[in-house]
């Protein structure tokens, strides 16, 4: 049964996007949820639900994808934004050009199986920028668990006909308790990063959107306090679909693109040098391969290292 919101009972705005190339659309909005329970976002029968915090307000967007149209409702004060950002948010300002894939068998192989691959971008810098610091240091199912349960406490209810409740992120990140921080499972370090970034939100989305290249993001993020270039590198691909933007320091990434491009696992600087050939485009690539379904074998029982990424 949906989830009735105050709003519940409005009439949604409506839309259909029809890209233009063949799109996996499903696939380029699901890297935006933050694990199974993401509060934020989910599918059920097929329809992709998210709840946002756009510049003109509260928004649930739900979205169907289909063979050749993407059809889509929402709600609330922001609702008009997100559909107009839909088309991005599939994918359709990622354009792979002249993306050569014949430098590697199994990426020619997976660019020809998958040519529908597209990298979205939901034009939500902040919010990209936050999830991303929640993920420093942690696993995944940490990181997941505290984005959870901030955004059930303190986020705003979605409006409209949600499958589950459903909230999007704070207003004011600055507003939440210290000790709701440490009842999350996130680190001091981390969530003062977060509420020293939100007195500066307002200039950072400004200059990250002004930003020419890659390498201009990385300089407005990494003059934060404690963002580094593995959570630059993330907020990019999250906020903007950057496919040329790799997440350094993150040794699972290092060890998938060593082993499925080499056979053997690399470092930072080997997976640098493996890239090379392909700088502009190196997340499709890095996409590609998760794509492939090439995965190293496990050797032992997984670990989980205190720090295996660079703030």
């Amino acid at each position: 049964m949906p989830h009735p919101s105050p709003s519940s009972h409005l009439k949604p705005l409506e839309a259909e996007y029809r890209p233009t190339v063949p799109t996996d659309v499903a696939g380029a909005i699901r890297y935006q949820q933050r694990g199974a329970h993401d509060p934020s976002q989910t599918t059920a029968d097929g329809v992709i639900w998210r709840a946002t915090r756009t510049p003109e307000g509260l928004a649930t967007i739900a979205i169907r994808p289909g063979l050749r149209t993407v059809r889509a409702a929402a709600w609330g004060p922001g609702a008009a934004w997100t559909l107009d950002q839909l088309p991005r948010l599939c994918g359709a300002d990622d354009d792979p050009g002249d993306f050569d894939a014949s430098r590697h068998p199994l990426i020619a192989a997976t660019h020809h199986r998958r040519p529908d691959l597209r990298i979205g971008a939901t034009d939500l810098v902040f919010d990209a920028l936050v999830s991303s610091v929640f993920e420093q240091k942690v696993t995944g199912l940490q990181a997941f668990g505290a984005w959870r349960r901030i955004l059930t406490h303190y986020g705003d209810a979605a409006p409209g006909p949600t499958p589950r409740p459903m909230y999007a992120p704070p207003a004011d990140w600055r507003m939440i308790p210290s000790w709701s921080w440490h009842r999350a499972g996130l680190e001091p370090p981390q969530s003062r990063t977060i509420v020293d970034a939100a007195r500066r939100r307002a200039s950072i989305e400004r200059a990250a959107v002004a930003a020419v290249t890659g390498d201009d993001r990385d300089r407005v993020f990494t003059s934060l306090p404690g963002v580094g270039v593995w959570t630059s590198a993330e907020t990019r691909i999250r906020a903007f679909g950057d496919p040329d933007a790799v997440s350094f320091g993150d040794y699972h990434v290092a060890h998938q693109v060593g082993y499925a491009l080499t056979g053997s696992r690399v470092d930072d600087d080997g997976m640098r040098e493996l890239l090379e050939p392909w700088k502009g485009q190196r997340q499709r690539v890095i996409r590609l391969i998760g794509a492939s379904g090439v995965v190293e074998p496990r050797r032992g029982p997984r670990l989980a290292p205190e720090d295996h990424r660079d703030r």
